[in-house]
């Protein structure tokens, strides 16, 4: 069964006119539920992911500062979220959540995050509605605890990996890859294992084209055993914050492309829903319900 992390939780209260658009967290699974695509068995409410999981991936001085909600003005700007209680408790769950759909991965080939994608955080600190790492985490986690020697992480969120690449820089069982419009945030990059900066407007026969020029070759390099997919959806031509020029329906390929190649080559993959900020909510709905749909299509 396909195995959805969604809590309530995940649709955060935010002051009015705020860009980012938590409404989605509620719409999601409501349009995925309406259709039929899943049903209620399908979704799982995680816990709050222990502090010593936390620690395997951010560093202590910052998960302190952050949780007693003692961060810098400087730093709560940086993340893009008024800090709360409420806001940090989301974020723990989120990260469980990753973890929990990683585990369900490893026993059904598949598990998703309606929320996640958090490639912004660094290990101290974050940024850009970042404040935890749940790729990170749930990759570390997969590393020391499950035995598994090699993770691939496809980013293709427009924006750069930058904190996930920081994280693994110097971790060789990881390899980051990131295909991201390259004038755009972050404006300092990181170094990922593999960066694929893409020029504004990029049209999906474009974008299409290079995915499957360099995916089933990383595949072959890297021999990985599990995949971690960052699917956001600001690829889109209709996105606010994004610069590329994709249709949904081209967003929906390059989902097919990647979760066809985990299957054909029986690699379990945790997918992160990542970034969105197309004017209609809609829009950005109707893309990331396309993920989940492959998936059920594909896998069940």
């Amino acid at each position: 069964m396909l195995k959805i992390a969604w809590s309530e939780i995940f649709a955060h209260s935010l002051p009015k006119g705020h860009r980012f658009p938590m409404a989605k967290y509620d719409l999601l699974p409501e349009q995925l539920l309406y259709e039929g695509t899943i049903t209620r068995d399908n979704l799982f409410a995680p816990e709050p992911l222990e502090e010593r999981f936390i620690l395997d991936t951010h560093d202590t001085d910052y998960w302190q500062r952050l949780s007693n909600l003692q961060l810098t003005r400087s730093e709560i700007r940086k993340t893009g979220f008024p800090l709360s209680e409420q806001l940090v408790q989301r974020e723990v769950v989120i990260m469980n959540g990753t973890v929990q759909a990683s585990l369900f991965a490893l026993e059904y080939g598949i598990g998703m995050n309606i929320a996640g994608g958090t490639h912004h955080a660094f290990t101290d600190r974050g940024e850009g509605f970042c404040l935890l790492n749940d790729i990170a985490i749930a990759a570390n986690h997969l590393l020391k605890y499950k035995n598994i020697g090699k993770v691939l992480v496809v980013d293709l969120d427009v924006h750069q990996g930058n904190g996930t690449a920081q994280i693994f820089e110097h971790e060789p069982r990881v390899f980051t890859f990131s295909m991201h419009c390259g004038h755009n945030y972050p404006f300092h990059k990181e170094k990922s294992d593999l960066d694929v900066p893409l020029a504004e407007g990029t049209d999906d026969k474009t974008y299409l084209t290079i995915l499957r020029e360099k995916l089933p070759r990383l595949l072959d390099e890297v021999q990985p055993e599990f995949v971690f997919f960052q699917s956001g959806v600001d690829v889109l031509a209709t996105d606010k914050l994004g610069k590329l020029g994709m249709s949904i329906e081209g967003c929906k390929e390059r989902d097919r492309m990647v979760l066809e190649l985990c299957r054909k080559n029986n690699l379990p993959v945790t997918v992160s829903m990542g970034g969105g900020y197309s004017e209609k909510i809609a829009h950005i709905v109707e893309a990331h319900a396309n993920t989940f749909r492959l998936a059920q299509q594909l896998w069940f």
